[in-house]
């Protein structure tokens, strides 16, 4: 988990992303438990309503679930259900406008393939 809360969102929010976020990279497995409320209240110094807050928007995307008495843990698929939808993010927010630009200055799809690649190479060199 990031270890700084900034003011981009309400923290609430930014405490599910991160959940999210230790999903999808693997780091938190499917029926492994996630932090408490006040281990999160006591790590980013807030109020235990607010990482409750967060908790509770990702029991109600379905993505972890309450054993009551235990605590919350990820559910059942909830990584792939969160890479879909990441997909489906990525697709409208970069790669259909991508399209749309590049038919617009009459980029053909071929040329759009080769800047990819081009611009992907040059990231591996960089590493």
């Amino acid at each position: 988990m990031r270890s700084v809360l900034d003011e981009s969102q309400p923290i609430f929010q930014q405490i599910a992303v991160m959940i999210m976020d230790d999903i999808v990279d693997g780091r938190l497995k499917e029926e492994e438990q996630v932090p408490s409320t006040n281990e999160l209240s006591r790590f980013y110094t807030i109020n235990p309503a607010t990482a409750r807050k967060g908790l509770q928007t990702l029991v109600d995307k379905e993505i972890i679930y309450k054993q009551r008495g235990v605590g919350m843990f990820v559910m059942k698929g909830a990584r792939a259900k969160l890479q879909k939808e990441r997909q489906q993010y990525f697709y409208d927010e970069y790669i259909k406008p991508l399209l749309e630009e590049a038919h617009r200055i009459n980029i053909d799809e071929e040329m759009v393939i080769k800047l990819i690649k081009s611009a992907n190479k040059k990231m591996e060199e960089a590493e």
